[in-house]
């Protein structure tokens, strides 16, 4: 099945709109069985070998969205409000060979948690950029096999990722 890129940019959207609006069990439903979402502190590097900032399969997405969906959960109380912003779409495989759609994008996201500005990391809405790839297959409709996002300031210290990037 082949991919094009006004259904690769439709994907993404959905994806960006089911996150903005915290229809978490959604976006795992969105991923294929083996899936992976990945935040890389270094590119092209093995995430066995190298750390990352978010490195996970099914079981700890799912544990990331169950805590989350908590809503005493400390690390977003208050929840972040999020809008994320997908450009620069490309499809560089289109997985007309059997195998998986490639596609890459640019990110930015804009990200508040409410609160006041003297508490470390509330108050003040921040930006956080980057470049995409993802990994798509079709399995009766195309899903997530792989989200992969380096960030532009992957290597700077920053506060808390306890929402979905």
């Amino acid at each position: 099945m082949k991919l094009g890129k006004p259904e690769a940019e439709e994907l993404l959207y959905s994806e960006a709109r089911l996150l903005d609006d915290r229809r978490l069990e959604e976006w795992l439903e969105a991923f294929t069985g083996d899936g992976i979402y990945w935040l890389p502190l270094e590119e092209n590097k093995d995430p066995a070998q190298f750390p990352s900032l978010v490195y996970e399969d099914h079981r700890v997405r799912l544990q990331r969205v169950d805590l989350l969906r908590q809503k005493d959960h400390f690390a977003q109380l208050p929840p972040s409000r999020t809008v994320h912003n997908i450009t620069n779409v490309t499809v560089t495989d289109d997985g007309d060979r059997g195998g998986e759609a490639v596609v890459h994008c640019n990110l930015t996201l804009y990200e508040l948690r409410p609160g006041h500005e003297r508490q470390p990391g509330l108050g003040k809405q921040r930006v956080l950029a980057g470049r995409c790839e993802y990994r798509f297959r079709h399995e009766g409709r195309w899903l997530i096999a792989l989200k992969k996002v380096l960030l532009l300031n992957r290597d700077l210290p920053m506060e808390n990722l306890s929402f979905i990037v």
